[in-house]
């Protein structure tokens, strides 16, 4: 808008200094001011630049005028969020305050004698497997960012017939959870890897890996024997898959992503970001499979275990399809396996296999990585084959 040179008596006052403040109260703000705030109160508050010497205190006034039209955006912006949200803060203080009000009644349900044994069997499954959990995911981060694909395809033979088991036996070197195992073999792929080589490693870094193995035997003192089985039935599948995938499989079925998901990012960036990343998705399915396996303890009828624990075919496709559900991380699912100690050591030998193959977490993450025509070919064919497995390998050493 342009200050005609005809302006009120301002332009007078601003002879000395040029402020210029009257010409930009009476005019431009009142009418920019998008949602009328306070516009009076900010008028040409600048008149940084008025005219020289007071000869031009119409120009200052402009000046004032392009501050008075901030104000009215800035306004209108502030009354557009004055919406009250829900902060996590604010839902931690409710939640609180709704435990202190109701403390008695929840005093007296945890009381109970199911509520004990409920407790107790959670605890103790959390506060087993939380240790190794942690670990296995700082070491699969420490992997996934210093150690460069690349490294593999130079290790691994050109033959993929020899690349299948030599990638499996990589697994057992090389910590992974099963939520590192998936990326990494999507870098494997992007960085010229046989995908069947890549797939054998997918499968079995999480399984026969060294944190693993220990929070095993840890988890089966007096059963030695299954930390052997696991470790065979787990490379034995994983290196049938790679073979089959060979054999059987098409390029057009595996569509790895074009860049890794924190290409871009430091070292330490990346590193931090996977620990964070992976340590609240994998600690929040053992506190679901910890859950699980305490109320399937404290809650389910005993009647319904021994049936099904009872049953050979039941129990092993029980525990097979509870594998999957419960999405359990592979470094604690072994101390909710030897918490149900109504089955038998081969349909917890199942369990332990098909889990860090094939559940519900890693089914989506393989769709996003590869493919969801892959997941939905590669997924069936790993659960039928981990179970065979599983059942093969117990025959023979359980």
């Amino acid at each position: 808008m342009a200050i005609t040179e005809d302006a009120p008596p301002p332009g007078e006052r601003s002879g000395g200094a040029g402020t210029g403040t009257g010409t930009s109260t009476g005019t431009d703000p009142g009418t920019r001011t998008g949602a009328g705030v306070d516009p009076g109160t900010r008028p040409g508050g600048t008149g940084s630049y008025p005219g020289t010497g007071g000869a031009d205190p119409g120009t200052g006034g402009s000046a004032g005028t392009g501050a008075g039209a901030d104000p009215g955006t800035a306004g209108t912006g502030a009354g557009s969020s004055t919406g009250t949200r829900l902060s996590s803060p604010l839902v931690l203080t409710l939640v609180l305050l709704l435990a202190v009000l109701a403390q008695s009644p929840i005093r007296g349900a945890l009381g109970t004698p199911v509520m004990q044994s409920w407790m107790t069997v959670f605890v103790a499954v959390t506060v087993q497997a939380l240790p190794f959990l942690v670990l296995g995911v700082l070491l699969s981060a420490a992997i996934a960012v210093f150690v460069p694909p690349a490294f593999f395809a130079r290790a691994l033979p050109s033959r993929a017939a020899l690349a299948v088991p030599v990638a499996g036996l990589a697994g057992a070197v090389l910590p992974g959870c099963e939520c590192a195992s998936v990326p990494v073999a999507g870098a494997l792929v992007r960085r010229g890897v046989t995908p069947a080589a890549a797939l054998a490693f997918l499968l079995s870094a999480p399984a026969i890996n060294p944190i693993v193995l220990t929070a095993t035997a840890v988890a089966f003192p007096n059963n030695p024997e299954m930390v052997l089985a696991r470790f065979a039935a787990s490379l034995l599948v994983a290196c049938a898959m790679g073979w089959l995938w060979q054999r059987l499989g098409r390029a057009d079925w595996l569509r790895p992503p074009a860049h890794g998901a924190h290409e871009g990012e430091t070292k330490a960036e990346t590193f931090w970001n996977s620990v964070r990343h992976d340590t609240m998705h994998a600690g929040g399915f053992l506190v679901v499979g910890a859950m699980a396996a305490a109320t399937l303890k404290a809650v389910a009828p005993a009647e319904w275990l021994r049936t099904a624990a009872g049953n050979p075919f039941l129990a092993v496709l029980a525990l097979a399809v509870l594998a999957v559900v419960l999405s359990i991380c592979s470094e604690a699912d072994a101390f909710v396996a030897a918490s149900l100690t109504d089955f038998s050591p081969t349909a917890k030998l199942v369990f332990l296999v098909v889990g860090p193959m094939i559940d519900l977490k890693l089914f989506a993450m393989q769709a996003g990585t590869f493919g969801r025509g892959f997941a939905l070919r590669f997924a069936p064919a790993t659960f039928a084959l981990a179970i065979t497995g599983a059942l093969l390998t117990g025959a023979v050493l359980l």
